[in-house]
């Protein structure tokens, strides 16, 4: 089914043994699962076509595609591959519901992750579990188990890295976060470091001031999830844990001054939030599934006339991956219908605050009319599923219109009789 590549050179001799070591464990465990290595040295065309810059490289394969195959970074040991493959091709984390499960992870192994949430469908377990695919040295679990959290002495979404020992090493009970993103090599990091530092000593018990390295490639999710780019560095963001608002410093310069005053203007609650949206692409509605953003969103969705079937999705979610290529030949099978638009949008990319987010990909049917109630799909993810959901919707939404055309013309014709 999936298929690592690994460019080989004279020096990658101990990583392809690891390589090798883990494709033999694997083959009785998950034998679907095919270990391939490749020395490109002679092979330019498929360096160039899968843009091979150095040495050795991993990457994963799915379901046979070629397109989009996932860097496998920073890997190095046989047992990391196979915790590796596994949390791409299986869950990334450990569903814990008791205080036995939550033991058991910890002491596993030298350190262990969990993430103690209120609830497990919102976005900060969905950066949660990707980050738990890309970090395969240690194990992690997560729970919104009322009784786990209070064994722990948790009230908050918390992030927790345990010792073996069972002594928390990081603990993360303050909700609101800020975050500086921006390179450790630069020119301009230690006065920036600095400033940063003074502002941190400040709101100490209130806000958690996090360092973001723009040069460590394992930061990319963080980067998306913030829709940080290159040009934006160095950049400053505050997120609240709880509700995943998301509020940007208005001042460019990193300055003590500029973050105290951010800080503050956040905690008084003046703050703005900070609501992203891509530009509207100029062929948004020239294939079947149209491409919604943050700036033609309410305008499509809500227009009372058209109902809206809508995928909800992150580019770099394998689930929707997988989805993407079904939701389109959802939409050529309505791209005929005139009263169903069938969309998607990126939500990593726009900020929608008329829909409650859930866990990626995820559905919503906004039916046409004034009186509308926003659907969420709760089905199997399969093209038949969407089509007999979107039918039975459109019946139940015409069903009433029929019955009031019906009453309409019975009115009318008592009406005519009686004068």
């Amino acid at each position: 089914m999936s298929s690592p590549d690994v460019s080989l050179s004279q020096s990658s001799q101990n990583l392809s043994e690891e390589f090798a070591e883990a494709a033999r464990q694997l083959k009785t465990e998950a034998p679907r699962i095919q270990f391939g290595k490749i020395d490109v040295t002679h092979q330019h065309d498929l360096r160039k076509e899968f843009n091979i810059r150095e040495f050795p490289t991993v990457k994963f394969f799915v379901d046979g595609s070629r397109e989009d195959p996932i860097d496998c970074k920073g890997v190095r040991q046989a047992s990391a591959f196979i915790t590796w493959v596994k949390r791409r091709t299986g869950p990334s984390t450990v569903l814990i519901n008791s205080t036995d499960q939550a033991e058991a992870i910890i002491h596993a192994d030298n350190l262990a992750v969990i993430g103690f949430f209120k609830e497990l469908h919102n976005d900060s377990v969905a950066v949660f579990c990707e980050a738990a695919r890309d970090v395969p040295e240690m194990p992690f679990g997560m729970t919104a188990s009322e009784d786990v959290c209070a064994n722990y002495g948790i009230q908050k979404n918390t992030l927790v890295v345990f010792k073996k020992t069972s002594v928390k090493i990081f603990d993360v009970p303050v909700e609101n976060h800020i975050l500086l993103f921006t390179p450790k090599n630069s020119a301009t990091f230690n006065a920036i470091y600095e400033n940063y530092k003074s502002a941190a000593a400040e709101f100490r018990g209130k806000i958690m001031f996090v360092l973001v390295d723009t040069n460590e490639t394992r930061n990319g999710r963080v980067f998306e999830y913030f829709r940080i780019r290159d040009i934006d560095v160095p950049a400053v963001r505050i997120l609240n844990l709880t509700s995943d608002a998301k509020y940007k410093m208005p001042a460019d310069e990193v300055t003590a001054e500029n973050l105290k005053e951010f800080c503050q203007s956040y905690l008084n609650g003046k703050a703005k939030l900070h609501l992203s949206s891509e530009d509207i692409p100029e062929d948004w509605d020239k294939m079947p599934v149209k491409v919604l953003v943050g700036k033609n969103f309410n305008r499509i969705v809500f227009n009372k006339t058209m109902t809206v079937f809508v995928m909800f999705y992150a580019p770099w979610s394998f689930d929707c991956r997988k989805l993407l290529p079904i939701w389109d030949k959802l939409g050529e099978q309505y791209e005929s219908r005139k009263d169903i638009i069938i969309a998607k949008i990126d939500v990593t990319a726009n900020d929608i605050l008329s829909v409650g987010l859930d866990r990626y990909p995820f559905f919503r049917l906004f039916p046409a009319g004034p009186d509308y109630q926003e659907v969420a799909y709760a089905g199997e993810h399969t093209l038949e599923a969407f089509s007999e959901f979107l039918e039975e919707q459109s019946k139940t939404k015409a069903e009433p219109e029929e019955k009031k055309s019906f009453d309409d013309n019975s009115n009318r014709d008592r009406h005519m009789l009686f004068n």
